[in-house]
């Protein structure tokens, strides 16, 4: 999987990155077909926003979150990839 991160209005550091990582190395136990990841993280005055799109076979998913803290908009957003990862897979497979 390639994660690319890029920052809007902030500094993206070392930590942030491997936050990042560690954070989204787990949608792969739920999906083995994640191609690539786009992190965005971004600071509006006092809001700090994370954004992210998963490109899978067939199709992309798309997740924001924000939060007063940036590693707890990343978690939510990580919680949130997750589930419409499981939930994509679900609809794959057949049911018949």
């Amino acid at each position: 999987m390639q994660i690319n991160i890029s920052g809007r209005h902030v500094e993206v550091t070392d930590s942030m990155k491997e936050y990042v990582t560690s954070k989204l190395e787990r949608l792969t136990n739920h999906h083995d077909r994640i191609t690539s990841t786009h992190v965005i993280l971004s600071v509006d005055k006092l809001i700090q926003k994370a954004e992210a799109t998963i490109h899978v076979s067939g199709k992309d998913v798309f997740a924001d979150a924000s939060h007063e803290d940036l590693y707890a908009a990343i978690d939510s957003l990580a919680d949130k990839l997750d589930r419409q990862l499981i939930k994509h897979k679900e609809k794959m497979r057949s049911h018949r």
